[in-house]
């Protein structure tokens, strides 16, 4: 694992650097055969899985939301659709998922989306001094405290994860 200083240049990350929030990018060499993305990002930077998210989108009533969770957990539909007022929620095509957000799956940062969502960060995310999640490209992470995420991504804090 290798620390970053400017490292990428992806929207999520000219997010950061526009808005000056403290942040660490986190490098690690993305394993093209591996597609479990966020278990991968766990295991290269040694980090606890509790304290790494991973960005979901799905579909909301037909429209695309995005939800951020831990990636030891699922995403309750029924949580984000609760946590939104919706009815009901499914998990988005991956096609749709990338076209949405300009990134590829694996790389889909909550931040620099082409297209700004509404959002909703899991509440186990609040109580944590950082959190990491996807800085826009496979093997790239940026770790930031979850209200400086949560503001930048216009996002709310619910207990969406199962």
């Amino acid at each position: 694992m290798a620390k970053a200083k400017s490292a990428a240049s992806t929207p999520a990350v000219a997010v950061l650097l526009a808005a000056k929030v403290a942040h660490t990018l986190l490098l690690y060499q993305h394993d093209p055969e591996n597609t479990h993305f966020g278990d991968e990002a766990v295991a290269a930077l040694g980090r606890d899985p509790e304290q790494v998210f991973k960005t979901l989108l799905a579909r909301l009533d037909g429209e695309l939301v995005v939800g951020v969770v831990p990636v030891a957990s699922t995403l309750d539909l029924k949580a984000l659709a609760a946590a939104f007022g919706g009815k009901k929620a499914v998990m988005a095509d991956i096609a749709d998922a990338e076209r949405s957000s300009g990134y590829v799956a694996g790389g889909i940062s909550p931040l620099g989306q082409r297209k700004r969502l509404r959002t909703v960060i899991d509440a186990s995310a609040q109580p944590q001094p950082t959190v990491c999640v996807s800085a826009g490209r496979r093997g790239l992470q940026m770790e930031l405290a979850p209200a400086d995420l949560a503001r930048l991504a216009g996002a709310v804090f619910a207990p969406i994860a199962g």
